[in-house]
């Protein structure tokens, strides 16, 4: 969080730890950084890459899905 960094992202579908309610997803939207889970990453080649994450907006909730690409630098 002291490197700024904007958004964190996972191909595990929780980013939290197992046990503790919510307390990583707290700490980072608290700290306006975006979480992105369940990615499917298995066929990306290490790189510098453009995150391009384009969520649907849900009236009423706190998260929803989203289409996300990468575009190789």
């Amino acid at each position: 969080m002291d490197n700024g960094i904007k958004t964190v992202g996972t191909d595990a579908l929780s980013i939290g730890v197992a046990g503790e309610e919510y307390e990583v997803h707290t700490l980072l939207l608290g700290a306006d950084i975006a979480v992105v889970e369940g990615l499917v990453l298995s066929a990306v080649k290490a790189g510098q890459y453009l995150f391009v994450c384009l969520p649907l907006k849900v009236a009423t909730g706190d998260g929803g899905p989203a289409r996300v690409v990468l575009i190789e630098q």
